[in-house]
C-alpha cells in the first residue's frame, strides 16, 4: 500500500504589543488516497462484518454481481482461491465455533412470568419498569426512589413507593432467582431464600448476611470463630454458596446485545503434518455485470452514442465495482499471506499444539516476511480470529515478546506464553489449602530455569485470571 507524503507550508501571524510578525512552518504529513482508505476499512472488518459489507455493495451497485466461478478463466481466479480453499463453517464440522442459537431474553422471561401473576395496575407498571431497568446480569443498579421519579418524569406513570417496593419484591421472586438484587450480597441471599430449609442453608445465610466480607476474603477462620461452628460445617455451607450464580441474568437467553459471538476469519488444518489455511467466510466471487461491461466498451468505441448524464452514471458504477472487486481480493490475499507467515514462524506450535513451542514473534517479523507495512499487519491481525482443531484463538495470541536473555539460539528464547503456561501449571498443582504466593511461584520457576521477577509472575498470573493466593485458598 503506497502512502503519499505531503510537505505543507503553514503561515501564521502573531501580534504582540502591536508588533506584527510572519512565521513559516514546514510540516510533514501522510495522506491516504480514497482507494487506500477503502482497503484499510475492509481490512479492519471481521468475517461477519465483511459479509455484510459485500451484501450492501451488491445491493447498492447495479454494476456488481456474483460471478459464475466455473466460467472464470484460470488466470482471473484470485491467487488465494488457488492456494487455499475459501471454505464455509459447514466444511469444518469438527471445529467448535458455531454461534449459539438465539433464545428468550431475560426481559422477555420476566415479562412472561409477570403476566401470570395478579396485581394492581400501579404495581404492574412499576414491575415492568423495574424489569426494563435491570442490567444484563439481572442487577438493579439504581435506587428504587430514583426509578419512581423516572417513571413520573419519563412516561408519566405515577406510582407510590409502597407500590414500587411491592413490585420489586415480585421481581425478586421470579426465576432465575437473584434478579432484582442491588448487589452481590443481596443476590446470594435471594437465591438462598428460595432453597429448601436445612441446617446447611441456614449456615450459608448466616455467612452471607453476617460474615460477607470474611467470605469474600476467604477468611474461614473468622467465619468459624464468629458463627461458632466447626470447620466441617463451614466448608459445607461455603460449598453450597459456591453453587449459586453471581450473575443470574446472564444465564438467560443469548441476545446479540449481551453476547459476543466469535466467528473466526481463518481456519488452519493439519493434514498429516501438512498445514493449510483457508478463509472462513461465504464471500462469493464478484464480477462486473455484463451489461455494464458492454456499455463501457460501447462508449469507448463511440462516446457520442451516450448522453453525458448516462455516461457519468455508468462509468461511476463501473469504476466503483471494479475497484471494490480489486480491493476485496487484496484484503483476502493479505489475510492469507499474514496467516501463512504466522504459521511459518510458529510451525512447531501448529504441529504439536504445545504452547511451549511458541517462538518470540512481533509484528515487524510478519512485516519482514510478507513485505507489508507494519500498519497493514497490525490491522490484519487486530480483532481477527483463527480456528484450529484444538480451539479458536485471536491472531494476536501468536505474538509474544522475548523475555530475558535470548542467548545465541533465538529458537530457545523465552516467551510470555511459556511464562503464562508455566504459572498455570504450578498453580494447578499447588495444595489448595496452602496456595503459593507470587514469591514462592517465582522461586519455583527459577528452580526450573526461568529467570523472572515476582512482578513478572504477578503480571502474567493476573493476565490468566488467576486470583492472589488468599483468594485461591480452600478449606
Amino acid at each position: 500500500m503506497r502512502i503519499f507524503i505531503v510537505i505543507s507550508h503553514c503561515f501564521s501571524f502573531t501580534d504582540m504589543d502591536n508588533n506584527q510578525s510572519l512565521t513559516l512552518d514546514q510540516r510533514l504529513t501522510m495522506r491516504l488516497s480514497a482507494q487506500q482508505l477503502r482497503f484499510v476499512k475492509l481490512l479492519e472488518l471481521t468475517a461477519p462484518e465483511l459479509e455484510d459489507a459485500v451484501e450492501r455493495e451488491l445491493d447498492d451497485n447495479p454494476a456488481l454481481e456474483v460471478a459464475d466461478e466455473d466460467a472464470l478463466p484460470h488466470d482471473e481466479t484470485p491467487r488465494y482461491r488457488l492456494e487455499a480453499r475459501n471454505s464455509s463453517p459447514d466444511d469444518y464440522a469438527d471445529y467448535d465455533f458455531s454461534p449459539p442459537d438465539s433464545d428468550e431474553t431475560l426481559y422477555e422471561t420476566l415479562l412472561r412470568q409477570l403476566s401470570e401473576r395478579d396485581m394492581t395496575p400501579g404495581v404492574r407498571a412499576a414491575a415492568e419498569f423495574i424489569i426494563g431497568s435491570l442490567d444484563s446480569n439481572g442487577y438493579l443498579r439504581r435506587p428504587l426512589a430514583s426509578l419512581v421519579n423516572d417513571m413520573a418524569f419519563g412516561p408519566g406513570i405515577e406510582v407510590t413507593m409502597e407500590e414500587a417496593t411491592e413490585a420489586l419484591r415480585l421481581v425478586q421472586d421470579m426465576e432465575p432467582y437473584g434478579v432484582g438484587a442491588t448487589n452481590l450480597q443481596e443476590c446470594l441471599l435471594i437465591q438462598l431464600s428460595h432453597m429448601k430449609e436445612s441446617p446447611v442453608r441456614d449456615d450459608a445465610v448466616c455467612i452471607i448476611r453476617d460474615q460477607f466480607e470474611a467470605f469474600t476474603m476467604k477468611h474461614t477462620h473468622k467465619i468459624i470463630s464468629a458463627l461458632k461452628i466447626d470447620q466441617a460445617r463451614a466448608k459445607e455451607a461455603i460449598d453450597l454458596i459456591l453453587t449459586l450464580n453471581p450473575k443470574p441474568g446472564s444465564s438467560v437467553g443469548s441476545s446479540a446485545d449481551n453476547v459476543n459471538i466469535i466467528v473466526p476469519d481463518l481456519v488452519v488444518s493439519n493434514d498429516e503434518g501438512r498445514l493449510s489455511v483457508a478463509l472462513n467466510n461465504r464471500i462469493p466471487e464478484l464480477a462486473i455485470d455484463r451489461s455494464f461491461s458492454e456499455a463501457v466498451r460501447e462508449m469507448d468505441e463511440n462516446a457520442r452514442k451516450k448522453g453525458k448524464k448516462g455516461k457519468e452514471f455508468v462509468m461511476s458504477r463501473y469504476n466503483d465495482a471494479r475497484d471494490f472487486i480489486r480491493i476485496l481480493r487484496q484484503r483476502q490475499e493479505t489475510l492469507i499471506n499474514v496467516m501463512t507467515a504466522i504459521m511459518k514462524i510458529q510451525h512447531d506450535y501448529f504441529l504439536t499444539e504445545d504452547v511451549y513451542r511458541l517462538k518470540p514473534m512481533m509484528i515487524k517479523d510478519i512485516s519482514a516476511l510478507t513485505g507489508y507495512d507494519l500498519s497493514v499487519v497490525s490491522r490484519a491481525t487486530n480483532n481477527k480470529y483463527v480456528a484450529t482443531p484444538w480451539g479458536v484463538f485471536p491472531l494476536r495470541f501468536f505474538f509474544s515478546d522475548s523475555i530475558g536473555d535470548e542467548g545465541e539460539d533465538a529458537s530457545e528464547a523465552l516467551t510470555n506464553r511459556k511464562i503464562e503456561a508455566e504459572i498455570v501449571a504450578i498453580v494447578e498443582a499447588e495444595d489448595k489449602k496452602h496456595p503459593l504466593s507470587d514469591e514462592r511461584i517465582k522461586q519455583m520457576m527459577e528452580s526450573r530455569g526461568y529467570e523472572v521477577s515476582r512482578r513478572t509472575v504477578a503480571k502474567y498470573r493476573d493476565r490468566k485470571g488467576i486470583p492472589v493466593a488468599r483468594l485461591r485458598k480452600e478449606i
